[in-house]
C-alpha cells in the first residue's frame, strides 16, 4: 500500500476526527469563493451606477478575508495535528521512518483540501445568487440575480487556497520532526501552572482600560488631552492602552478575582465550585491571549457593523434632512418651468401633495463676524422673507413658524455642526446688493431647512420689509418646491424633470440623494455584514476548538470525578459554568469596547446610533449563545464518551 493509499484510508475511516477541521475549511472556502464572486457578478455590474466603486470595495475587503481565512484555517490545522499527535507517536514507535510519516500526514492534508475546495466552490456557487440578490435588495435595486458561475471567482480560489493548503500542509509535514516520541504521547496530558496573582498588575488592567475610555470619551474639538497628544497620535494611544489593558484583564485582573473566590472557603468547597474555579484558574493563563484577541476582534467587528447599519439605517432621515422638498430647481425659464409643472401633474404614480413657487435672493456674503472655523470668509447664503418661511413651515408640518421684524434675522442650516459651524445667534452680518447694504443680527438657528441643500445651501430668512428693499438691488430668483408621494420610488420621474432643465437649473431632488445613499450605505453594511459574520464564525470557532482540546485533555480527570459520585447532571453543570465564562468574558468585554467608541462616534457626527448599534450587539450575542450551547453538548459529550 503506498503513502497515497493508505492516506486516503486513514481519512475514510477516522472521518469522525477529520470533520472539524474539513467543516472548517469548506467554511472559509463557501464564505471566500461567495465573496469573490460577488465582485465579478454580471447582475451587480450590469444594475448598479456604481460598479467601478463597489469592484474596488470587494477588492481591498477580499484580500482582508483572504488573510483572516489563512489564519483561521491554520489555527484549526494546529487544532487538528495536536489532536493527532499520539497516532503520529505510534507510527513512529512501530518503525515508521519519520520522512514517511511526514508525507503521509502531508497527503492527508492535501487530499481534504482539494476535496474542500472543490466541495466549497459548488456550496458557494448556490449561495451566491442568493447574496447577489440580497445585495441588490439592500442597494435598493429590483434585481434579481442570474444562476452564473464566475470563471475569474473560481480561478481567484483555486489559488488562494491552494497555497494555504500545501502551507498548512508542510507544517503537518514538519510535525514529525518537531516533537520526541515521549512529548507525542503525553501531548494531551502536559499539566499548566497556576498563574500568579499581583494586585498591583490586576489594578494596572484596570487603569489601562480606564485611561483608553476616557481619552476616547473627551470632546474632540475642545479636549486640551487631544490637542496636546495630538490628533493623529490619541486614537493610537487609545488602541494600545485597550489591548494591553484587556490582556491584563484575563491574565492577572481575572486570576486575582478567581483567587479571592478560592479563599471563599464556604462557597469554594460548596458543591462542584471547587471544580469550575480551580479549573478556570489553571486555565486562565493560557487562554488570556487568545480571549484578548476575540474580544479585540469582536468590539472591532460590532463597532464596525454598527457603525456601517446606523448610515445605513438613518439614509432616509439624513435624506428627509438635506431634501425637505421632493424636487427643488431655480426656474429662470417660465416656458420649461411649465412644461415640469405640467410633466409632474400627470404623472399617474405620484400625487402631487403641494408645489411652491419661493422668491429669493442668492447672495455673497461675509461671515468674519460669526467667529467662523470655515475655510473661506465669504459664503453663499440664500435669502427668503419671513412669509415664505412660514408658508413652506406650514406645508411641510413642522409646526413651527417666525415672526421677524426690521433687522431681525433667523438661519436655516441642516448641517449645523456645534464648535465648527458659525456662531450665529447675536451676530450681525452685513447683506449687501450693489450700493445698498442691510445689516441684519439673528436671532434664531433652526438645525433643519425648508429649503434644499444643494440648491440652496444655507438659508437666511429676513423680515418682509428687508426683504422688499433687498430685491430692489439684487436678482431676484424663483425657486420651485414639489412635494409628491412615493418620492423615494420617483427615479423616471426625476431623471425625466432633470432632462427638460438646463445645467444653471441647480435641480435637487429627494430620491437622487435617497438612491446614492441606498447604494453606498447598503454596500458598507452589506460588507460589514459579511465580514462580520465571518469573523464571528471564527472567534467562535476558535473558542469552540479551544475548549475542545481543553475537553480532550479533561477525559481521564471526568472519569474520576464520576467515579467518586459526581453525577452526569453535575457534570454538565460544571461543564456549562466553565465554558460561559469564557465565552462571557470576550463578549462582555467586546460589547463594552464597542460602546465606548460607538458613544464617541455618535458624538462626533452628532447622529443617535443606539437602535442600530443595540440591534447588531443582540444579533452578535444571539449568534454567540448557539455557540456556547454547541460547545457545552460537544464538550459534555467527549467526557462523558467512557463513563457511560
Amino acid at each position: 500500500m503506498t503513502l497515497v493509499q493508505l492516506a486516503g484510508k486513514n481519512i475514510r475511516k477516522n472521518f469522525t476526527n477529520y470533520f472539524l477541521y474539513f467543516a472548517s475549511m469548506i467554511f472559509s472556502i463557501v464564505i471566500y469563493f461567495t465573496f469573490v464572486s460577488l465582485k465579478y457578478d454580471s447582475t451587480i455590474l450590469a444594475t448598479s451606477d456604481a460598479s467601478t466603486k463597489i469592484s474596488s470595495v470587494f477588492n481591498g475587503a477580499s484580500a482582508v478575508l483572504m488573510i483572516f481565512v489563512a489564519i483561521f484555517i491554520w489555527y484549526s490545522n494546529a487544532f487538528f495535528t495536536r489532536k493527532r499527535k499520539k497516532e503520529v507517536g505510534l507510527y513512529s514507535l512501530l518503525g515508521v521512518r519519520k520522512k514517511q510519516i511526514g508525507r503521509m500526514l502531508f497527503y492527508e492534508n492535501l487530499m481534504m483540501g482539494l476535496l474542500a475546495l472543490l466541495i466549497g466552490i459548488l456550496l458557494g456557487s448556490l449561495l451566491s445568487q442568493g447574496f447577489v440578490t440580497l445585495l441588490m435588495k439592500i442597494m435598493g435595486y429590483d434585481a434579481m440575480a442570474n444562476f452564473h458561475i464566475s470563471p475569474q471567482a473560481v480561478i481567484h480560489t483555486i489559488v488562494v487556497f491552494t497555497v494555504i493548503t500545501v502551507i498548512t500542509s508542510l507544517h503537518g509535514y514538519r510535525l514529525i520532526y518537531r516533537f520526541k516520541l515521549i512529548e507525542l504521547f503525553q501531548a494531551d496530558k502536559e499539566g499548566e501552572q497556576e498563574p500568579k496573582a499581583s494586585l498591583v498588575m490586576a489594578l494596572l488592567a484596570v487603569l489601562c482600560i480606564g485611561i483608553g475610555y476616557w481619552l476616547a470619551l473627551q470632546n474632540l474639538l475642545e479636549s486640551a488631552v487631544w490637542r496636546t497628544i495630538g490628533f493623529m497620535v490619541t486614537p493610537l494611544v487609545i488602541i494600545i492602552t485597550v489591548i494591553i489593558g484587556t490582556y491584563l484583564l484575563y491574565s492577572t485582573f481575572i486570576v486575582y478575582l478567581l483567587k479571592m473566590a478560592r479563599n471563599n472557603k464556604k462557597r469554594f468547597w460548596n458543591g462542584i465550585h471547587l471544580i469550575s474555579t480551580s479549573q478556570l484558574l489553571y486555565r486562565m493563563k493560557g487562554n488570556a491571549r487568545t480571549l484578548t484577541i476575540i474580544a479585540v476582534l469582536s468590539a472591532t467587528t460590532l463597532t464596525a457593523v454598527g457603525t456601517a447599519y446606523s448610515f445605513y439605517y438613518n439614509n432616509r432621515s439624513s435624506v428627509v434632512l438635506a431634501n425637505p422638498n421632493s424636487m427643488m430647481f431655480i426656474a429662470n425659464d417660465q416656458r420649461t418651468t411649465n412644461e415640469v409643472q405640467d410633466r409632474v401633474s400627470r404623472d399617474r404614480k405620484h400625487e402631487v401633495v403641494y408645489h411652491e413657487r419661493i422668491p429669493a435672493l442668492q447672495m455673497k456674503v461675509d461671515i468674519t463676524s460669526l467667529n467662523s472655523k470655515i475655510s473661506s470668509d465669504i459664503v453663499s447664503y440664500t435669502v427668503i422673507t419671513n412669509t415664505a418661511f412660514n408658508k413652506l413651515a406650514e406645508v411641510q408640518q413642522r409646526k413651527d413658524s417666525l415672526a421677524l421684524h426690521g433687522q431681525e434675522a433667523a438661519v436655516l442650516d441642516a448641517g449645523y455642526y456645534e464648535g465648527l459651524s458659525p456662531e450665529y445667534v447675536s451676530s450681525t452680518v452685513s447683506l449687501k446688493a450693489k450700493e445698498l447694504a442691510e445689516n441684519v443680527t439673528f436671532t434664531s438657528l433652526k438645525r433643519y431647512n425648508v429649503l434644499n441643500l444643494r440648491t440652496a445651501s444655507t438659508t437666511v430668512v429676513v423680515s418682509d420689509e428687508v426683504f422688499a428693499r433687498l430685491q430692489q438691488e439684487a436678482p431676484i430668483v424663483n425657486l420651485e418646491a414639489y412635494k409628491i408621494t412615493h418620492e423615494d420610488d420617483a427615479k423616471l420621474l426625476t431623471s425625466e424633470i432633470q432632462s427638460m432643465l438646463p445645467r444653471e437649473a441647480r435641480f435637487s431632488s429627494f430620491y437622487t440623494d435617497y438612491a446614492a445613499g441606498m447604494e453606498s450605505t447598503g454596500l458598507i453594511i452589506f460588507m460589514g455584514g459579511f465580514l462580520g459574520l465571518v469573523f464571528l464564525a471564527a472567534t467562535g470557532s476558535i473558542i469552540y476548538f479551544k475548549q475542545l482540546t481543553e475537553a480532550n485533555a479533561d477525559k481521564d480527570r471526568y472519569v474520576i470525578l464520576h467515579k467518586i459520585g459526581l453525577n452526569k447532571k453535575e457534570i454538565r453543570k460544571s461543564i456549562a459554568k466553565q465554558i460561559l465564562f469564557v465565552f462571557a468574558l470576550p463578549l462582555i468585554a467586546g460589547i463594552a469596547h464597542c460602546a465606548v467608541a460607538l458613544t464617541a462616534l455618535s458624538r462626533l457626527i452628532h447622529t443617535n446610533l443606539a437602535i442600530p448599534v443595540l440591534i447588531c450587539i443582540g444579533t452578535y450575542a444571539c449568534m454567540y449563545i448557539v455557540y456556547y450551547f454547541l460547545t457545552v453538548n460537544t464538550y459534555y459529550k467527549i467526557v462523558t464518551k467512557s463513563n457511560a
